[in-house]
C-alpha cells in the first residue's frame, strides 16, 4: 500500500514544473496533486491502495481538500483503493458527521452531498463502542472498511498502548473490542470490515494479535522508515492472504534520497521490492 503524506517543501521537483496560477495555497495544492500523481504512476502497479494521510492535506485548507479528493481520483483512475488515514475519533453524533465526510453523504436542505467515497479508513477506538458504531455502520453500509487503532507504530505508542488494563496491557482490550465489533461484519472470506492497525515495528506482537482477532485485517504501517522489515510480518497473513496489508509512505515516495536517480524510478523500484518481500511474508 503507497502512503502519500505529501510535504509542501519536500516534493518531487518535476510536480514544480507548472507551479503558477492561483493563490499561495492553490499553487501549493496543485504541486501537491502533481506530486501524488507521480507517485501513483510509478508505484502504483506494485500496490493494492493508496493512503493518503488527510491532515497532510487539510493544512492546506479548502485547496487541500480539494486536492486530496482529485488525489482520490487519480487512485480510482489507477484501479487503486483508497484508504483514508484520518484516525477519527469523538462521541456517536460526529462520529456519524465523520462517517458522513469519509465514505457516506449528508443531506442538506438542496439534496445529498457526498463525502470523500474512500475505500476505508482509519479511526481511534479510545472513546469507547459507540464511538465506533456510527463509523462501522456507515463502512457497512458503503461496502467500505474500517481500521481501528490497536498497537501503532511509533515509539511513543508504548506511554499509553502497553498500560496494565486489569491484567493485560491496554493493547489486548482494544484487540477484544475491535474483534467484538468485527464479529458482526464477516465477509464468505472469513474476514471482518473491522481492521485493525498493527505497527510493522512491532512484530514479535503479531501471533497475540492475531489469535486475539482472528477475523481482521491488519494494516501494518511503519515498514522502511520506521524500521519494520516486511518479511517479520508472516503471522499477519496467517488466516487469509488478504489479511495483511502492508503500508509503506517515505521509504517508496523518498526512496531516491538512498538510491540516488530519478525519484519515479527509484518510488517504483522500491515498491516492488517491497511488494515482493510483503507476498513471500
Amino acid at each position: 500500500m503507497l502512503g502519500l503524506d505529501p510535504d509542501p517543501v519536500a516534493l518531487w521537483p518535476s510536480a514544480l514544473e507548472r507551479a503558477d496560477g492561483g493563490n499561495v495555497a492553490e499553487r501549493t495544492a496543485d504541486a501537491v496533486v502533481r506530486h501524488c500523481r507521480l507517485a501513483i504512476d510509478a508505484a502504483g502497479p506494485s500496490c493494492v491502495a493508496i493512503k493518503p494521510q488527510l491532515a497532510c492535506f487539510e493544512r492546506l485548507g479548502a485547496a487541500g481538500w480539494s486536492a486530496l479528493e482529485r488525489v482520490v481520483a487519480d487512485a480510482r483512475a489507477a484501479d487503486l483503493l483508497v484508504l483514508a488515514d484520518g484516525k477519527r475519533g469523538d462521541v456517536p453524533v460526529t462520529a456519524r458527521a465523520y462517517a458522513q465526510a469519509l465514505v457516506g453523504t449528508t443531506e442538506g436542505p438542496f439534496g445529498p452531498v457526498e463525502g470523500l467515497g474512500a475505500d476505508a479508513f482509519t479511526a481511534n477506538p479510545l472513546l469507547g463502542r459507540d464511538s465506533l458504531e456510527p463509523l462501522i455502520e456507515a463502512a457497512a453500509e458503503k461496502g467500505a472498511g474500517c481500521f481501528l487503532l490497536v498497537n501503532t507504530s511509533n515509539a511513543g505508542a508504548a506511554d499509553i498502548q502497553d498500560l496494565d488494563s486489569g491484567g493485560r496491557p491496554l493493547h489486548e482490550r482494544l484487540a477484544d473490542l475491535t474483534d467484538r465489533v468485527g464479529a458482526e461484519h464477516v465477509g464468505d472470506c472469513g474476514l471482518s470490515l473491522v481492521g485493525a492497525v498493527c505497527g510493522a515495528t512491532r512484530p514479535e506482537r503479531l501471533s497475540r494479535l492475531r489469535e486475539l482477532m482472528p477475523r481482521a485485517i491488519f494494516l501494518l504501517p511503519g515498514v522502511g522508515a520506521q524500521g519494520g522489515i516486511a518479511d517479520a510480518l508472516g503471522p499477519a497473513f496467517a488466516p487469509h492472504p488478504a489479511a495483511g496489508l502492508v503500508a509503506a509512505s517515505r521509504s517508496i515516495v523518498n526512496a531516491h534520497a538512498d538510491r540516488g536517480g530519478d525519484p519515479a524510478a527509484a518510488a517504483a523500484a522500491a515498491a516492488e521490492e517491497l511488494r515482493a518481500l510483503a507476498w513471500r511474508a
